[in-house]
């Protein structure tokens, strides 16, 4: 296992490890102001055209996708409105107004003591509304602050006093295709993922912990990415945010278990293993997953973990403009049935990413949108054993005008991610 001060030791020349395939020359912003006011005015485009007086966003990525304006979601309620001619508010608790002003560009600041008050947030939402003359027929996201936390409080449409028109299904579709900027952020994060899982396979031998690789890792990868991107980072959503890497359980036998969950398990020769990686950017995540193997495979692993990588490629191989998101998924599906794998099957291929790690569409036999350039997605079919364990490999890609663009860049051959004895 190694000292503390072993580890102290090697940290810098295995975080020159980790980034010794690309080294980082880009300086990386986040969305520009232009596309950020492109964005709102479509929203306002859509407001006008069903003749709602404007609308109020409580959901903290849709806020973030229209503002950049990052918040920590808890039970007190944060808004963001704008009335019909353009004209915006941010409501946050008091403690927030300093920082808000500190932070961001917004001009029209309101607040509310605390959470839950003498006088709910809500009701005072509802008079900061009618002075901008957004009543009666609102869009909102939610028909007031989603209870979370424990947060309980009147709807929007009683405080507006009107019904609210849903707008989630139209702020979806305007995230579902990616821009330039986007994609720039999630390529960034790709490259943090990377990192992340190079030392996370480095640390992953027989008698550590899961707990002990994966926070080893994640500390590492995160310090070298904040000294590398300094400002260009974009801040952290929380304390504990960074590059994160691990197993989430999925060790051994738990690896057939797609959504495992952490026990600190002690790695043992023979088990297999299923990683996971995050590293948002401004917001923006990739997500890089490999399957590795403490020791020589046996026969039956090597078997599956080939059947796994073949279905992957089937996948990318499907992936294209024009293509229904069910036509991937059935393509793999229909590979898992030539080759007698279907009690094997788990999962759909993948979903799309951005802003949240799971976004629609999903590369599912029940999902039938159309694949279109700018849309990201994860390609993650996985073959899972009872006995042996669960293999899957998930790369992050971009739909390309003539096909795809893959941006996590990891081996993935059997050699490369077995773990030496």
């Amino acid at each position: 296992m190694g000292t503390p001060a072993e580890y102290s030791a090697a940290s810098t020349s295995n975080l020159e490890v980790a980034l010794s395939t690309e080294q980082h020359q880009d300086v990386i912003t986040g969305i520009p102001r232009e596309e950020l006011r492109a964005r709102r005015e479509r929203l306002l485009t859509q407001i006008r055209s069903q003749n709602l007086t404007g609308y109020v966003l409580f959901d903290e990525h849709y806020i973030q996708y229209f503002t950049s304006f990052s918040f920590l979601a808890t039970e007190r309620p944060v808004a963001f409105a704008a009335n019909a001619s353009g004209a915006m508010v941010v409501f946050v608790p008091g403690f927030e107004v300093e920082r808000v002003h500190e932070e961001t560009e917004f001009e029209h600041v309101e607040s509310y003591p605390e959470y839950p008050g003498v006088e709910h947030p809500m009701l005072i939402l509802g008079r900061v509304l009618r002075d901008m003359g957004i009543t009666g027929a609102v869009g909102a996201d939610n028909d007031g602050y989603p209870g979370i936390l424990g947060y309980a409080g009147p709807p929007l449409s009683e405080v507006v006093g009107g019904a609210t028109t849903g707008l989630s299904p139209f702020i979806e579709s305007l995230m579902v295709l990616k821009s330039d900027a986007e994609i720039a952020l999630i390529r960034e994060s790709a490259r943090w993922c990377e990192a992340g899982h190079r030392l996370l396979a480095l640390y992953s031998r027989p008698g550590a912990t899961e707990a002990q690789a994966s926070l080893r890792a994640g500390q590492e990868a995160t310090l070298q990415m904040l000294q590398t991107l300094g400002s260009s980072f974009g801040g952290q959503h929380a304390s504990s945010d960074g590059v994160s890497v691990g197993y989430r359980g999925q060790i051994g036998r738990r690896s057939a278990w797609a959504h495992a969950i952490a026990h600190n398990i002690e790695f043992q020769p023979g088990d297999v293993l299923v990683t996971e990686t995050s590293a948002p950017i401004w917001g923006y995540n990739a997500e890089l997953e490999r399957t590795l193997i403490i020791g020589p495979p046996t026969d039956e692993a090597r078997h599956l973990f080939d059947h796994m990588v073949a279905a992957q490629k089937v996948a990318l191989d499907s992936l294209r403009p024009g293509i229904a998101c069910a036509d991937v998924d059935r393509a793999v599906l229909e590979y898992f049935a030539a080759n007698d794998l279907m009690p094997y099957w788990q999962q759909h291929v993948g979903h799309a990413i951005g802003l949240r790690n799971h976004e629609p569409p999903f590369l599912d036999v029940g999902d039938h949108t159309r694949v279109e350039a700018g849309m990201v997605f994860t390609i993650e079919p996985g073959v899972y054993s009872p006995t042996v364990g669960g293999f899957r490999h998930s790369d992050t890609v971009v739909v390309t005008p003539d096909g795809i663009e893959v941006l996590t860049e990891y081996p993935k051959d059997i050699e490369s991610l077995t773990i030496e004895l």
